[in-house]
């Protein structure tokens, strides 16, 4: 399955796989996203699976919402990748 995301208003669902082959899709996205809203809610739930680049451009998603004072909000269960990435750099 490939990454499906649904919005309305300013919380989104990711929905199938992220990877690198749709890593630009989800990038433009929130470009977008980011230009209209001062908030975001992100729901991981229906992830399935995210690679490496998937992970990093959630946490690039984060970085940017911290330099552009933007309130960001990832919520669901979503997938151990992404879980493993966020608790790592908690703990460092």
């Amino acid at each position: 399955m490939d990454l499906r995301i649904t919005s309305c208003n300013n919380f989104f669902k990711l929905k199938g796989i992220l990877n690198k082959s749709n890593v630009d899709v989800f990038q433009s996205e929130f470009q977008e996203a980011f230009e209209k809203f001062n908030a975001l809610t992100i729901s991981v739930e229906g992830l399935e699976s995210v690679d490496k680049h998937g992970v990093n451009a959630l946490a690039d998603l984060h970085e940017k919402s911290l330099q552009h004072n933007i309130k960001l909000s990832i919520v669901g269960l979503g997938c151990k990748e992404l879980y493993d990435h966020f608790k790592t750099q908690e703990a460092a």
